[in-house]
């Protein structure tokens, strides 16, 4: 499994950064192209207006996105976000905003892969009369959270490599099934072992997958987020599948309380980062 970390408050914080592999890449392996706008929190999160991963937007100044994603790591003003976008190539009826800072969970463990999660806050909120950009409310009690059951039919969104290993222009989807958790576990021998905060995916007729690319992308069960692409073992292989953050009650409740307060933070290099806990 491959991730990247988000910049704690010591010093160990920051060498994990440096220990984790790159799954910013992770993307859609057998999906098709949605239909165009009908995913309009959509977000491409972009390194000198080159896609880096996805994200969702959550509130008008507001996307939610991984942690492992590392976008504080790079030059701020280098790292914009994409709204209202298909194709990546067209940005007639887009928006592109810049970062005003960035919120990646203190908790995010190297070891546990546990809450990769990352809010961002844009510099600006984003037009409502420009393109087709709406917002995906979170939300707002925990208790609206509810497990996902092993067997259910969920999709993956995103904008990342494609079977032919290269960038795809356009936003695709594919389908995936949730897996039980100690079977995925197993899979990947307990590194890292599934906890309640996450979820496994994946589609073994087709070998559907996010693979790199997606990363931070939405994982969609009965037209519900319920989870962020984190990461998996290269892409497509049915004994390696995607592992997803769970926006279970612990991640929302977390989630509003950086929205609603922005309590307990650190400014360190240009992040900030809010523990979980």
């Amino acid at each position: 499994m491959h991730i990247r970390r988000s910049l704690p408050l010591t010093v160990l914080f920051v060498f994990s950064i440096l220990e984790l592999a790159d799954s910013s890449k992770m993307s859609i392996i057998g999906g098709k192209d949605v239909k165009p706008h009908s995913k309009p929190w959509m977000a491409s999160i972009q390194l000198n207006q080159q896609h880096k991963c996805g994200g969702i937007l959550i509130k008008d100044q507001w996307v939610l996105t991984a942690a492992h994603c590392k976008m504080f790591l790079e030059p701020k003003d280098a790292v914009t976000v994409l709204l209202g976008a298909h194709s990546l190539r067209k940005e007639k009826g887009t928006q592109r905003i810049k970062v005003k800072s960035f919120h990646p969970s203190g908790t995010f463990s190297v070891k546990t892969k546990q809450d990769d999660i990352m809010l961002i806050k844009l510099e600006t909120k984003f037009n409502k009369k420009v393109g087709k950009v709406k917002v995906w409310t979170i939300p707002k009690s925990s208790k609206s959270s509810k497990d996902v059951s092993p067997g259910s039919k969920c999709s993956v969104t995103g904008w990342g490599l494609t079977s032919k290993n290269v960038p795809s222009d356009t936003l695709k989807e594919v389908k995936v099934t949730i897996m039980d958790r100690d079977l995925c576990s197993c899979y990947y021998n307990n590194k890292p072992t599934i906890t309640q905060d996450m979820l496994c995916a994946g589609n073994k007729a087709i070998k559907g997958d996010a693979c790199q690319g997606d990363s931070g992308g939405p994982l969609e069960c009965n037209k519900k987020i319920v989870g962020l692409v984190s990461g998996g073992h290269g892409c497509g292989d049915p004994k390696k599948p995607g592992v997803y953050t769970r926006l279970s009650n612990r991640h929302l409740d977390w989630i509003n309380k950086i929205l609603k307060h922005q309590a307990n933070i650190t400014h360190f290099k240009g992040a900030v980062t809010d523990d979980l806990d």
